[in-house]
């Protein structure tokens, strides 16, 4: 990607609002593409189109497109139009702009149906056990026979300023820590996400797909217990868990992002959720 080249933000929500702050930062002119542009901070430009009805205009010189989408429900026709629609139509805005930009493109790790505590690579076959999570397989596809080229990167548990619902749970005293042995899960500071997306931007013959997570899978209950020390909280109560856990139980591993030159400014959960409760981080809209 040339030095300055323009970059479009496709879905700037919280994640791609803190991508577009980067690349401006760079020295990149940065648009955002949202339903209500008034909610994007500057320097980043922001055009209001609703991308799930709409083909946006895509400037012929823009060199970076980072498709960032986030549905506001768990509904699946809303998932279709948010993930699958709505990456149709950045596509179509691409192909009549007449650029040839490095396309990026967020998904998820909720792709595979792990639960078993293995690891899990980006060799893992994702294999959808959820109706969302099918969803997103169905835009990956797009992806895939549209845009060969281009750049998907499945991040996991995204945590941050203003995505404090672990910290709110063990706070007001809702958590509950497994009977059994809880599950892994994994998570990715907002942070270190959004430079996981600028770095990709840099990177000479990226492989198409990469996991985009911390250095440590840990069990849900070391988070929560973690948690409760750090707020001088009780410990969680123990409870029998209800049903199959959502999300499975899996290890997802970075090494192939890790092996491109990111590393991740918060490691760990640690490192992160003590930024987070002390308040560090911009909260984006």
């Amino acid at each position: 990607m040339q030095h300055h080249s323009p970059v479009v933000i496709a879905g700037c929500g919280d994640l791609g609002t803190e991508a577009g702050l980067r690349f401006a930062a760079l020295g990149h002119p940065v648009t955002g593409l949202r339903r209500r542009a008034e909610r994007i901070p500057a320097p980043i430009i922001g055009r209001s189109v609703d991308l799930r009805h709409e083909v946006p205009s895509i400037d012929a010189d823009t060199g970076m497109v980072v498709v960032a989408f986030a549905a506001g429900s768990r509904d699946v026709d809303e998932y279709r139009a948010t993930y699958v629609d709505g990456l149709r139509n950045v596509l179509d805005g691409i192909a009549a702009s007449g650029a040839s930009p490095r396309v990026i493109v967020v998904s998820s790790t909720a792709v595979y149906d792990v639960d078993d505590g293995s690891e899990v690579t980006e060799e893992t076959p994702a294999r959808a056990s959820t109706p969302t999570a099918g969803v997103l397989l169905e835009a990956e596809a797009l992806l895939r026979d549209r845009a060969p080229e281009a750049v998907l990167v499945r991040l996991s548990g995204i945590y941050g300023p203003g995505r404090e619902r672990l910290i709110d749970q063990v706070r007001s005293g809702q958590a509950r820590l497994s009977s059994r042995t809880s599950p892994h899960t994994n998570r990715i500071h907002r942070d270190d996400a959004a430079a996981a997306l600028v770095h990709l931007a840099t990177v000479d013959n990226p492989a198409p797909t990469y996991l985009g997570t911390d250095d440590e899978p840990v069990r849900l209950d070391d988070v929560l217990t973690f948690l409760a020390d750090e707020l001088g909280v009780q410990q969680p109560p123990v409870a029998e868990p209800e049903g199959r856990q959502a999300g499975g139980d899996k290890r997802l591993a970075n090494a192939l992002l890790r092996s491109t030159g990111w590393e991740p400014r918060y490691p760990t959960f640690r490192e992160g959720y003590r930024a987070v409760l002390a308040g560090e981080g911009t909260r984006h809209p």
